[in-house]
């Protein structure tokens, strides 16, 4: 099992957005190739298995109620990160998700 923490997705992100395509595209690639390095930088040790099980934890940046549906969402560009990170495709991946009752500003990730 690893665990590591990965920044809060922009609020760009957020499928409730109203953006333009290409500002949102730019945000998108961004928040994966950063989510891509912090997984190989904070990973000690491959994945072993053929279904990785991911479990979000959102730390959001203020006491303020958000929709768990959208923190997932928001999150997509992350997910395929580590898809690219660990060489795995993200089809594969049991996802599951909470929310933190404090604030962080962080998503702690941990794989099994």
């Amino acid at each position: 099992m690893t665990e590591f923490y990965l920044p809060w997705p922009d609020k760009k992100l957020n499928p409730n957005t109203r953006l333009h395509w290409l500002h949102k595209a730019q945000a998108v690639k961004e928040y994966r190739v950063l989510c891509a390095w912090e997984t190989k930088r904070l990973m000690p040790i491959p994945i072993a298995g053929p279904k990785p099980r991911i479990h979000f934890e959102f730390f959001p940046p203020d006491k303020r109620r958000r929709d768990s549906d959208n923190c997932l969402a928001s999150i997509k560009a992350g997910i395929d990160g580590i898809s690219d990170a660990l060489g795995i495709d993200d089809s594969k991946f049991v996802i599951s998700f909470e929310m933190a009752d404090e604030p962080f500003n962080r998503v702690k990730v941990t794989i099994r």
